[in-house]
Order: C-alpha cells, then sequence, then structure tokens
C-alpha cells in the first residue's frame, strides 16, 4: 500500500525514523521511509505517494463478497448518525472516483502546478473508463515548505478536479498548526473556487494504528481534540459544511479507548490491500474476500456513517506477498473485480494509485502508469469494467 503525504520538519524526521523496518505480515507494506516524510501504517516510496492500508491487519475471513456493496452503501446512507450537521448529511456515498496523490516524487523533488494538472488531466481521460476526477491529498502543504499551500489547489482549480484534503497531525503541535495554516491560506487566497470543489478533509492518517504500534502517531484524544481544532478552523468559512472524517484501519477503532472518534467524525475512510495480508490467503482469487471481510468490519463499526475507500490497488511488479504475486494480469483482475463493484455500488473510492515510478523506481509498483510523460504512456492494464 502505498500513500502520499508530504511532512516537515520534526514530524518527518520522527516518521522517517519510526517505520523502517516493518514487515508486510506485521504491517500493510514494505516500509522505505527513510528520507521521505511520508508516513502511514507502513510506507514505501511512490511519485510522492505513500503507503498504507488497513487490510493487512484483518485476521478473520467473512461471507461477504462485492455483491453485498450496495446494499451497505444503502445502509449507511439511510441509518441515522450522531453528528447533526450539515456536514454529516453531505458525507453519504455519491459515486466519487478518483486516486491518491503525493506532494513529491522518488526522488525527493516537490511536485509543481504544472505535474499535478498533468497527473489529475491523465487521471480525467482514461481509455477504458471515465469519471475519474477527484484527488486524494494527504497534507495541505507544499513539500519542502513550513505551511504553503500545496500546488495541488490550484492544479486542481485549473482542472476541475474535486478534492478529499487531508491534514497530516503526526508528530507534535506544529503538524495540525501548519496544515491549518496552509488550509487557512488556500481558502483566503483561492476562494470558492478552491472550496466548491473540497468534497470532504481527512484530519490524519493511520494515526491511531501507529500510535498503538508504538510509531509516530497519536491518541484518539489528541486526534478528537484536532478534529475539533478542523471544525472550528473551517466554521466561519465556505468549508463549514463539509464533511469531516478520519482514515485509519478498522481493529484500531474496534479498540474502546478509540471508539469515541466514531462519534467526532461524518465518514471513516477505509484503506484495504490484499496483497499485504500475508497471514491469510491473498491470492488474486482470494482478494475479494480479503477486501470485502475488510470493508464490511469497518461499515459494522461505524455506526451507520459513511465508509469511502481511500486506498486499495494491486501492484504490477514487486516480490510475492504470500500468495500474493505482483503482475499487470492480476492488477487487471484486481480493478475488475474491486474497482468495478465499488463503482457499480456507487461507494467513494480514491485508487492507489495513477502512477508510481517517476523519478526513481517504486518497489512494489502499484501504478496504473509506469515511468515517464503521463500524455504519451499507455495504462499498465486494461481499465475497463
Amino acid at each position: 500500500m502505498r500513500m502520499s503525504l508530504a511532512l516537515t520538519g520534526l514530524a518527518a524526521v520522527a516518521v522517517n525514523a519510526s517505520c523502517k523496518g516493518r514487515s508486510a505480515a506485521t504491517a500493510t507494506g514494505s516500509s522505505s521511509a527513510a528520507s521521505t516524510g511520508t508516513s502511514s501504517g507502513s510506507l514505501s516510496y511512490g511519485n510522492g505517494t505513500l503507503a498504507s492500508g488497513a487490510a493487512a491487519h484483518d485476521a478473520a475471513p467473512s461471507s461477504v463478497s462485492s455483491s453485498s456493496a450496495a446494499a451497505a452503501a444503502t445502509s449507511a446512507s439511510s441509518s441515522s448518525v450522531k453528528t447533526s450537521s450539515k456536514a454529516a448529511t453531505s458525507a453519504a456515498n455519491s459515486g466519487i472516483k478518483g486516486f491518491n496523490y503525493g506532494a513529491f516524487f522518488l526522488n525527493q523533488q516537490a511536485l509543481t502546478q504544472t505535474d499535478f494538472e498533468a497527473e489529475f488531466n491523465r487521471a480525467q481521460n482514461l481509455p477504458g473508463t471515465s469519471g475519474w476526477n477527484s484527488a486524494r491529498l494527504y497534507t495541505m502543504i507544499e513539500w519542502g515548505t513550513a505551511n504553503s499551500v500545496i500546488p495541488a489547489i490550484p492544479a486542481a482549480i485549473a482542472t476541475q478536479t474535486t478534492l478529499l484534503l487531508g491534514l497530516w497531525i503526526s508528530g507534535g503541535d506544529a503538524a495540525i498548526t501548519n496544515e491549518l495554516a496552509a488550509l487557512e491560506s488556500a481558502i483566503a487566497t483561492y476562494g470558492t473556487a478552491f472550496t466548491d470543489l473540497v468534497v470532504g478533509i481527512s484530519v490524519g492518517s493511520e494515526d491511531l494504528y501507529r500510535d498503538a504500534n508504538n510509531e509516530v502517531g497519536t491518541t484518539a484524544t489528541y486526534l478528537m481534540d484536532c478534529i475539533s481544532k478542523v471544525r472550528s478552523a473551517i466554521a466561519d468559512t465556505a468549508l463549514s459544511a463539509v464533511p469531516v472524517g478520519h482514515v485509519d484501519t478498522y481493529d484500531s477503532f474496534l479498540n474502546s479507548t478509540n471508539t469515541a472518534v466514531i462519534d467526532a467524525i461524518d465518514w471513516i475512510g477505509f484503506d484495504g490491500y490484499p496483497y499485504w495480508e500475508t497471514a491469510l490467503p491473498n491470492s488474486i482469487d482470494d482478494a475479494n474476500e480479503r477486501f470485502y471481510s475488510g470493508y464490511n468490519k469497518t461499515m459494522a463499526l461505524a455506526n451507520g456513517k459513511p465508509v469511502y475507500v481511500t486506498e486499495t490497488g494491486w501492484p504490477t511488479t514487486g516480490d510475492d506477498q504470500n500468495l500474493a504475486v505482483a503482475s499487470a494480469e492480476n492488477a487487471r483482475k484486481y480493478w475488475q473485480t474491486i474497482a468495478c463493484s465499488l463503482v457499480d455500488s456507487n461507494i467513494n473510492i480514491w485508487w492507489y494509485n495513477l502512477q508510481e515510478s517517476q523519478y526513481g523506481t517504486a518497489t512494489p509498483d502499484f501504478g496504473v502508469y509506469g515511468a515517464g510523460d503521463l500524455s504519451q504512456l499507455d495504462p499498465l492494464y486494461d481499465l475497463s469494467c
């Protein structure tokens, strides 16, 4: 699993130091976070995208498959929730389709507005499919700066790409302070051209999981304080009705000390990677069972709140992980099984990933595209359903 996130200063150093050496069996991916400034349950380089996912913690199979996804989405949308804000109302799954986008390339070079526009334009014009016009970000901050606005924001405006914003909160109080400064700056600078594109805000990503594993994360109490700060920051802005959520592993929410977080958010983000679930049968033929087992467990603990799929994918290259084999053929099968079923069920999804290998080689590589100029490349596998 891979995600993308740009950290700065002490937070980046702390994450880099704590995330090395994690195995796929205990995390959800290989760890190669040194000097990346990325973070999540398990990290690895990836076109500015860093790795993470909840599925590797899924230890019990379920009888539920993709055929139940539509019913689950309907149940989440219709159930009552404790949050009675406009944001909760607007949080329902609505069939958003997009990709995860990081803040830097494999060589630590920050993505520019031009880079983001190229990626967003490619995603909006994929052969064999359409409608992939949303971007999940992991930070509001431009890579290598204290709190300058990430250039993905003007790129999204230029390409009319919707945004699931991410605010990084682990590593010390400066993290949320700088993220909010960048968010407030983006609102002031770009106005409704920016805010009209925002479909949600994620406060942190897998912070509870990392904290429980003695990595750089946060406690539930601190996470809820950050959620409160975000809600206060957007209360009198055009983002006041935007749903606020958190992405973490489902087993983190099973911990009684963390369940209060669910009441504080409008939606839950699920990261699922059967490829990394080495403690269970995880061949491509098992992928549907592995993925929906984790997703449905998350649904069960969500108290009726919608569950978005914030990360999932299958690598085209990389080492075998138990029964999981990285190949373009298997990535195609995974897309057809998981992406297509989620799209059919109108569940919000941000795929991992559009392109991982750029200015370096990602191992494993979850990218739909290989290295090179996205405008000149063909996808590595068929994206039709």
